[in-house]
């Protein structure tokens, strides 16, 4: 059985670089903070884990922030105008498991992970991960082996096509729980 704790996040949003300009303060998921400030260039994380997006409502490249401060966005993910929206991620406690398939729609080798997985290649054999049922937990795919490479965010549910996500030609190599290591 889950059990997610919906323990607040609390992060500030700057406009400029080094924690300069009008700020923001966030504790939800936000869509479009251009309702807010003009562009965002850094960020303090006083508490929890976001997933923060290169743009508005949840899509682009994607990059996890936990507890910390982030000066300068253009030098740590290249994203030039930094971010448009973002997702505060709820703290769960309890089992993770993940369903992971080498094509779409629940195709080809299925394997389910309780843990984390640093190379599917090595552990399971797979070159490629295509779909994924996420059961239980909150979870990062990364691109590369070694949690390396673009990221993205998969909270419990049904997860057909990464392709129709807006993720075509990335593949997942990688796998890892978010814990309470926020």
């Amino acid at each position: 059985m889950s059990n997610t704790s919906m323990n607040m996040g609390r992060a500030t949003f700057y406009e400029d670089r080094n924690f300069q300009g009008r700020s923001y303060e966030c504790s939800s998921d936000c869509p479009d903070i251009s309702s807010y400030m003009s562009r965002c260039q850094s960020c303090r994380v006083q508490s929890g884990c976001f997933m923060v997006y290169e743009r508005p409502n949840y899509m682009g490249n994607q990059y996890f922030m936990k507890r910390g401060e982030y000066s300068d966005y253009q030098s740590m993910m290249g994203m030039s105008d930094g971010f448009r929206s973002c997702r505060m991620i709820p703290m769960h406690r309890g089992n993770y498991k993940m369903r992971i398939y080498e094509r779409e729609n629940f195709g080809g080798q299925m394997h389910e992970m309780m843990d984390d997985c640093d190379s599917i290649q090595e552990r399971y054999r797979m070159s490629d991960c295509q779909s994924c049922n996420v059961m239980d937990g909150h979870w990062l795919m990364y691109e590369q082996p070694h949690f390396r490479g673009r990221q993205m965010y998969m909270r419990p549910g049904e997860y057909r096509s990464f392709r129709d996500m807006g993720m075509s030609g990335m593949r997942f190599m990688s796998m890892r729980r978010i814990t309470d290591m926020c």
